[in-house]
């Protein structure tokens, strides 16, 4: 054997047993709440996001936007649905994994940053300024490549009392590691209504087309979506244990039950006014006839 073929060999070797230990990485990631993890945090207790369904988050809260501006949480509520999601800017690595997942998602959403919702990520680190707040959402817009999405992103920073408020709201577990400089936190966003309760929780790093349409369609409390998605969103209910959409078999059983009785209703009315028509025809015939005949 040549020495270019075992070489060719060892490497389609080396591809294969890297793209296994990969799909096995994204199989934990998919079943199991991700984390960032460092080795002087006790995850089971320091860490997590805990669900505060229904729960009103602070508006007046007080954060700096990425201009530098003072603004608060209520700023942006009042109108329209809220993504909300909490992340430190020069994180090296899971903040970067929700931040690109929302981003995938956001991308093949029908409904437009800022113009059916807005997007609103608070910076957990009270050490990050405004100007590392505007890198990012320059890249992140950019990215989207959607008008009018820089009115509707936001990437908020803040001191500690205003980050502790937020996070606490909405049952974000975080904890610093002075050891590393870095956080461990929870992965997940929130969907806030327009008067800023939280509506939905997902968890991890990869969110789904039809979960983030149905909750936002719902948390703006039907005034965005289509009449498909009054429907879609009827057969389904969010289930907060696994933070998704799932199908409810009855009100699924109860459309097709409506929907099979309208389609009678609309068979028999067309039948009926076919039989009318032909009834109709058939005198006019009968007439004529008879009138000919005269």
């Amino acid at each position: 054997m040549s020495s270019s073929n075992l070489s060719l060999r060892m490497y389609r070797a080396v591809e294969s047993v890297r793209r296994f230990l990969w799909l096995a990485l994204l199989g934990l990631l998919w079943h199991h709440p991700v984390y960032a993890q460092s080795p002087a945090v006790n995850l089971s207790t320091d860490v997590g996001l805990d669900q505060r369904l229904g729960e009103q988050v602070p508006l007046d809260v007080t954060f700096r936007d990425e201009a530098g501006r003072t603004v608060t949480l209520g700023d942006y509520l009042g109108d329209r649905p809220v993504v909300l999601g909490l992340v430190y800017y020069r994180c090296p690595m899971l903040c970067n994994q929700v931040l690109n997942g929302m981003l995938k998602v956001l991308r093949v959403v029908k409904y437009d940053v800022g113009k059916e919702f807005d997007v609103v990520l608070v910076s957990i680190d009270p050490r990050e300024t405004p100007d590392v707040a505007a890198a990012k959402k320059e890249s992140y817009v950019r990215s989207y490549s959607r008008p009018g999405a820089e009115e509707g992103w936001h990437f908020l920073t803040g001191d500690e009392a205003a980050i502790q408020r937020v996070a606490q709201a909405v049952g974000y577990r975080y904890v610093y590691d002075p050891e590393t400089d870095l956080y461990a936190h929870p992965a997940g966003i929130m969907v806030l209504t327009p008067e800023g309760k939280l509506g939905q929780y997902f968890y991890g790093i990869e969110y789904f087309q039809r979960d983030l349409t149905l909750a936002l369609t719902e948390s703006s409390d039907n005034r965005i979506g289509t009449l498909v998605d009054q429907i879609i969103l009827y057969c389904f209910a969010y289930d907060p244990t696994s933070g998704k959409y799932g199908l409810l078999i009855m009100r699924v059983i109860r459309v097709l039950g409506v929907g099979t009785v309208l389609l009678l209703a609309s068979y028999i009315v067309v039948m009926s006014l076919r039989d009318r028509r032909r009834a109709a025809a058939r005198a006019l015939g009968s007439t004529n006839l008879k009138g000919g005949k005269a």
